[in-house]
Protein backbone atom coordinates (compact mmCIF):
# COMPACT_ATOMS: atom_id res chain seq x y z
CA UNK A 1 0.00 0.00 0.00
CA UNK A 2 1.23 3.57 -1.05
CA UNK A 3 2.36 5.72 1.27
CA UNK A 4 0.34 8.83 1.96
CA UNK A 5 2.64 12.09 0.66
CA UNK A 6 3.22 13.63 3.47
CA UNK A 7 1.87 17.85 3.92
CA UNK A 8 4.11 20.57 3.93
CA UNK A 9 2.58 21.79 7.57
CA UNK A 10 3.15 17.96 8.63
CA UNK A 11 7.21 17.95 7.36
CA UNK A 12 7.32 21.30 9.19
CA UNK A 13 5.93 20.21 12.08
CA UNK A 14 8.27 17.49 12.25
CA UNK A 15 11.55 20.09 11.53
CA UNK A 16 10.21 22.36 14.47
CA UNK A 17 10.21 19.10 16.71
CA UNK A 18 13.49 17.83 16.28
CA UNK A 19 14.53 21.38 16.99
CA UNK A 20 12.83 21.67 20.38
CA UNK A 21 14.00 18.05 21.04
CA UNK A 22 17.83 19.43 20.01
CA UNK A 23 17.23 21.71 23.16
CA UNK A 24 16.29 19.05 25.61
CA UNK A 25 12.76 20.39 25.23
CA UNK A 26 9.94 18.44 27.50
CA UNK A 27 7.00 16.81 26.71
CA UNK A 28 6.43 17.92 23.57
CA UNK A 29 2.89 17.18 21.81
CA UNK A 30 1.70 18.17 18.23
CA UNK A 31 -2.34 18.80 18.23
CA UNK A 32 -3.33 17.59 15.06
CA UNK A 33 -6.27 20.41 14.27
CA UNK A 34 -7.17 19.50 10.59
CA UNK A 35 -10.76 18.09 11.19
CA UNK A 36 -11.74 20.42 13.80
CA UNK A 37 -14.16 23.07 12.62
CA UNK A 38 -12.72 27.04 13.37
CA UNK A 39 -9.42 25.57 13.88
CA UNK A 40 -6.57 28.49 13.52
CA UNK A 41 -3.76 26.42 12.27
CA UNK A 42 -3.42 22.76 11.37
CA UNK A 43 -1.18 21.77 14.08
CA UNK A 44 -0.06 23.29 17.50
CA UNK A 45 3.05 21.73 19.19
CA UNK A 46 3.50 22.28 22.48
CA UNK A 47 6.14 21.77 24.49
CA UNK A 48 8.00 23.37 27.97
CA UNK A 49 11.14 24.75 29.20
CA UNK A 50 12.86 24.64 32.81
CA UNK A 51 14.12 28.52 32.87
CA UNK A 52 13.84 31.66 30.81
CA UNK A 53 17.16 30.63 29.08
CA UNK A 54 15.78 27.61 28.00
CA UNK A 55 12.67 28.67 26.45
CA UNK A 56 14.27 31.21 24.88
CA UNK A 57 16.85 28.31 23.37
CA UNK A 58 14.40 25.76 22.22
CA UNK A 59 12.55 29.01 20.24
CA UNK A 60 15.93 29.70 18.39
CA UNK A 61 16.65 26.55 17.74
CA UNK A 62 13.27 26.00 16.18
CA UNK A 63 13.82 29.73 13.93
CA UNK A 64 17.39 28.02 12.88
CA UNK A 65 16.01 24.43 11.87
CA UNK A 66 12.88 25.91 10.23
CA UNK A 67 15.21 28.35 8.32
CA UNK A 68 17.88 26.05 7.71
CA UNK A 69 15.08 23.40 6.55
CA UNK A 70 12.82 25.04 4.42
CA UNK A 71 13.91 29.16 4.21
CA UNK A 72 10.32 29.51 6.39
CA UNK A 73 10.61 31.87 9.72
CA UNK A 74 7.67 32.35 11.93
CA UNK A 75 5.21 34.81 10.52
CA UNK A 76 4.71 36.41 14.10
CA UNK A 77 6.56 35.56 17.27
CA UNK A 78 5.98 37.04 20.88
CA UNK A 79 7.02 36.09 24.20
CA UNK A 80 10.57 36.68 24.23
CA UNK A 81 10.88 39.18 26.58
CA UNK A 82 9.56 37.86 29.49
CA UNK A 83 10.00 33.56 28.45
CA UNK A 84 6.85 32.71 29.99
CA UNK A 85 5.31 31.91 27.19
CA UNK A 86 7.13 31.69 23.77
CA UNK A 87 4.46 31.49 20.53
CA UNK A 88 6.16 31.52 17.28
CA UNK A 89 3.09 31.30 14.72
CA UNK A 90 3.89 30.07 10.94
CA UNK A 91 0.35 29.85 10.00
CA UNK A 92 -0.35 26.25 9.17
CA UNK A 93 2.02 25.00 12.63
CA UNK A 94 1.40 27.75 15.78
CA UNK A 95 4.32 26.67 18.59
CA UNK A 96 4.00 27.14 22.17
CA UNK A 97 6.98 27.00 24.50
CA UNK A 98 6.17 26.96 27.83
CA UNK A 99 7.74 27.61 31.21
CA UNK A 100 6.34 24.34 32.99
CA UNK A 101 4.19 26.44 35.64
CA UNK A 102 2.61 28.33 32.86
CA UNK A 103 1.74 25.50 30.72
CA UNK A 104 0.12 23.64 33.43
CA UNK A 105 -1.73 26.66 34.33
CA UNK A 106 -2.72 27.32 30.89
CA UNK A 107 -3.60 23.68 29.89
CA UNK A 108 -3.92 23.82 25.82
CA UNK A 109 -4.11 19.99 25.68
CA UNK A 110 -6.79 20.05 27.75
CA UNK A 111 -8.79 23.12 26.12
CA UNK A 112 -7.77 21.41 22.42
CA UNK A 113 -8.43 18.04 24.13
CA UNK A 114 -11.14 16.87 20.99
CA UNK A 115 -7.76 17.37 18.76
CA UNK A 116 -5.83 13.92 18.00
CA UNK A 117 -2.88 14.31 19.91
CA UNK A 118 0.71 12.73 19.34
CA UNK A 119 3.15 12.66 22.07
CA UNK A 120 7.13 12.77 21.44
CA UNK A 121 9.73 11.11 23.81
CA UNK A 122 12.27 13.36 25.76
CA UNK A 123 15.72 13.37 24.76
Amino acid sequence: MPRKKQSESEKLSEVIIEGILSKKGHDVVRLNLKELPNAVSNYFILCHGTSDVQVKAIADAIIDETLKDSGSKPWHKEGFDNAEWILLDYVDVVVHIFKEEARVFYNLEKLWADAEIKTFKDR
